[in-house]
């Protein structure tokens, strides 16, 4: 079983002493990976309803929220890193341009010795989408065609790509990442992005918790499209109970994700360099799980 941190750049840590302190002592105590999150922006009086809480609201009603770009933000953290990856848990990427953000993410991977892993999602804030001048409605077929493109300029060495909503002619994109693509996770509670991570995703993660009945659809939606089911990585949550922990292995789960605040919704949570080293004593004895 492996373990990262999440919600890296909230908090306490968005600032920079703290996120290379917490980065260094999640690498030091030997967690696999450490998660960032997205919002480019929050608008003020947001009416679209925040999927993970029962009020509809993300972090307990704020609209300010402190959301460094998680790109920069993983920039940063690599380079006073060695060993930890670097994963967005999850990049808002229908907002995004899928060459540069193709580039970007070749870049810091290249520079970071292949240590990049992408989360995306769909996202669910319109009035964030309206904000950047990108449609809301198309954001599952435009998430669709960006994960094709960006894997065509990662592992083409001419690459193109012509979609509906995504089109260019042969071009060079430099560097490419070290392993010849990144992996990417498919992050999301919906049935559509458990269909998503079995057609293209090297893992899933639900965000909250682990469903079985997701899982599954993981593996089916991988049969659908003639891919190994075993080959997608299942991701959950820390559960409540940590002696949970073998349970979630035994449906196939191979990485828990850990918040390093409270805004994860579990009383189990690292939001301090000491809280890490100390909760990493914990999972250790779940390490050959």
């Amino acid at each position: 079983m492996k373990f990262g941190l999440r919600y890296a750049n909230t908090g306490r840590n968005v600032w920079p002493d703290k996120a290379v302190a917490i980065a260094q002592a999640a690498e030091q105590a030997g967690f696999e990976s450490i998660w960032t999150v997205d919002h480019v922006v929050v608008p003020q009086g947001y009416k679209s309803a925040y999927p993970y809480s029962t009020s509809g609201r993300m972090g307990d009603g704020r609209e300010d929220l402190q959301f460094p770009d998680p790109l920069i933000y993983m920039a940063y953290i690599a380079s006073v890193t060695k060993t930890i990856r670097l994963a967005t848990g999850i990049l808002i990427i229908p907002q995004r341009n899928p060459v540069v953000t193709a580039k970007q993410i070749a870049t810091l991977d290249a520079l970071s010795g292949g240590r990049v892993d992408l989360g995306i999602g769909v996202g669910w804030l319109e009035e964030e989408f309206n904000a950047i001048g990108v449609p809301f409605a198309d954001r599952g077929k435009r998430t669709d065609e960006c994960i094709e493109a960006m894997r065509a300029l990662w592992s083409q060495d001419v690459a193109e790509y012509h979609g509906e909503l995504v089109n260019f002619d042969p071009i060079y994109c430099r560097p490419q990442p070290v392993n010849g693509t990144v992996p990417i996770i498919v992050g999301g509670h919906s049935k559509a992005a458990a269909r998503r991570a079995g057609r293209f995703g090297d893992g899933f993660f639900p965000a909250r918790g682990a469903s079985i009945e997701l899982f599954d659809m993981v593996r089916a939606s991988a049969r659908e499209f003639g891919r190994d089911p075993d080959s997608i990585e299942l991701i959950a949550s820390v559960p409540e109970k940590l002696e949970d922990i073998p349970e979630l292995a035994k449906i196939g789960v191979s990485r828990i994700l850990i918040p390093s605040s409270p805004m994860g919704g579990t009383t189990t949570y690292a939001s301090t360099p000491e809280d890490v080293l100390a909760l990493s004593d914990i999972l250790k004895r779940y390490a050959d799980t």
